[in-house]
């Protein structure tokens, strides 16, 4: 069915057939042309057909085909009728952005830009199936799983204010006993890695500041210093820890009555259900320590060229490949939910108690970067999107292109040099990735936030633009 236009950049495909809500998209008619090319408005009509989704199904700026879930598909499901589906949170568990605010003014980080970054790149193992710099023993990786950042930091990878400014102070709840054998085996090796695909490492300085007084809670109203942003995941582990539960959810519930086999799911209050939420929180919890760690290298190298007062502060780190138990208002009561975030960021306004007592006030911070070579934001989570996105907003650019396409189009060594001639430093593991990973595979940054802050689903604070860029 051809969604109708609600206003400038919301737009709404009504209930019909077994659809259980209407189906949500926002986003302004040039994002909409680009989402009409793929699967996404199907995606998003059968997600709305699931047993106890609430409100609507809803898609974010971003959204593109994905995995079941579009990506930038946001779901709410009710605690006793609902379900939980490891297609509606990902393959790549807790795929989740990490910023930096630093005491590097840009002139000190442009006279060793080419060191820093290749001393980051050594420092931080980056590409396909790239193992950590440490090897973890099971007993070892159990605790991870279990503690989260709050486990790195214990064992010297940080320091308290680290896990503080992370959702959910970094630690999900958790049972390591439902991480499979291959899934463990597969994280033995990883954590404390950056892996591959559109993960990255990237070194900015402050562009714009829209909004002062916020910019400075948020550590950002310097614009002389350098920020960092971090993009990674749960590696193989969180990969594992999808197919094995989608393969067991199907042997078990079937896909009889699905409009789509990859939206297979099990009920929330089944012992599956709990299982998988419980394994998708200790993956949740490697991706954090995963972050952890690769932030404790990154203030060791900065500290190695610079000096030993060189300071890499926290500002946020938000998941958006994630399932969540949360309050939200529901025909105007409070209730509590399964929050399914696929490619979509949590976007809190003031007064969460989920939120770390510096946000309390201002509502939380929301990273969202752009593409290789573009703008990335830093947005602030508001009142209007617990009301209109189960509090979300988009995660990203949003790709137009696939990998093969970008391969049978472009060279690696073609886009390090479009990246020169903007006096971008770029490193990369490899140059398929670099091509796979180029600026043209995404759509428009400027046009998605433009869209989130006119709906007010997450306004801007700050623009941040690359200097240098590792990625996997």
């Amino acid at each position: 069915m051809e969604p109708k236009k609600i206003n400038e950049f919301t737009w709404q495909i009504d209930k019909t057939g077994n659809m259980k809500v209407p189906a949500i998209i926002y986003a302004s008619d040039k994002l909409m042309n680009l989402i009409k090319k793929d699967k996404t408005l199907q995606q998003v009509q059968n997600v709305a057909c699931l047993k106890g989704i609430q409100k609507a199904s809803y898609a974010m700026p971003d959204a593109h085909q994905g995995y079941g879930l579009p990506i930038g598909g946001v779901a709410a499901f009710d605690m006793d009728e609902g379900i939980i589906s490891p297609g509606g949170v990902g393959y790549d568990i807790n795929c989740s952005v990490r910023l930096l605010s630093t005491n590097i003014s840009i002139k000190q980080m442009m006279d060793k830009r080419k060191e820093v970054i290749n001393l980051l790149f050594d420092n931080i193992p980056a590409g396909v199936g790239k193992k950590g710099k440490k090897r973890f023993t099971k007993d070892e990786l159990t605790e991870v799983l279990a503690g989260g950042t709050k486990w790195a930091v214990e064992n010297g990878y940080g320091v308290k204010q680290d896990y503080e400014h992370t959702e959910d102070q970094g630690c999900l709840p958790n049972d390591p006993n439902t991480v499979s054998e291959r899934a463990m085996q597969r994280g033995m090796p990883q954590l404390g890695s950056l892996g591959a695909g559109n993960h990255f490492l990237e070194i900015q300085k402050i562009d714009q500041i829209y909004k002062p007084e916020l910019a400075k809670t948020f550590m950002l109203d310097n614009k002389d210093n350098v920020t960092i942003m971090v993009h990674c995941g749960s590696r193989g582990l969180g990969h594992q820890v999808a197919s094995d539960y989608i393969k067991e959810m199907e042997q078990k519930f079937g896909i009889a009555n699905l409009p789509d086999r990859q939206l297979i799911n099990a009920p929330l209050q089944s012992d599956l259900g709990k299982k998988y939420l419980n394994a998708m929180g200790a993956a949740a919890n490697f991706g954090f320590a995963n972050k952890q760690m690769i932030t404790h290298w990154i203030r060791e190298s900065l500290q190695k060229i610079f000096c030993e007062s060189v300071e890499a502060n926290v500002v946020y780190d938000v998941c958006h490949n994630i399932a969540k138990i949360e309050k939200h208002k529901i025909d105007g009561q409070m209730k509590e939910v399964c929050v399914h975030r696929k490619g979509a960021t949590r976007s809190f306004g003031p007064g969460r108690e989920e939120l770390p007592s510096t946000y309390q006030s201002t509502g939380q911070p929301v990273l969202i970067p752009g593409s290789m070579g573009t703008a990335s934001y830093v947005l602030v989570g508001t009142e209007e999107a617990e009301e209109l996105s189960f509090a979300s907003t988009a995660h990203g650019a949003g790709r137009v292109a696939s990998r093969s396409a970008m391969l049978r189009n472009y060279r690696g060594e073609e886009i390090q040099k479009q990246m020169q001639a903007k006096d971008i430093f770029l490193k990369g593991a490899s140059w398929k990735g670099i091509a796979e990973e180029a600026p043209q595979a995404y759509k428009d940054i400027d046009e998605v936030i433009r869209v989130s802050d006119s709906l007010g689903i997450g306004k801007s604070v700050v623009r941040v633009v690359p200097l240098g860029v590792i990625k996997g």
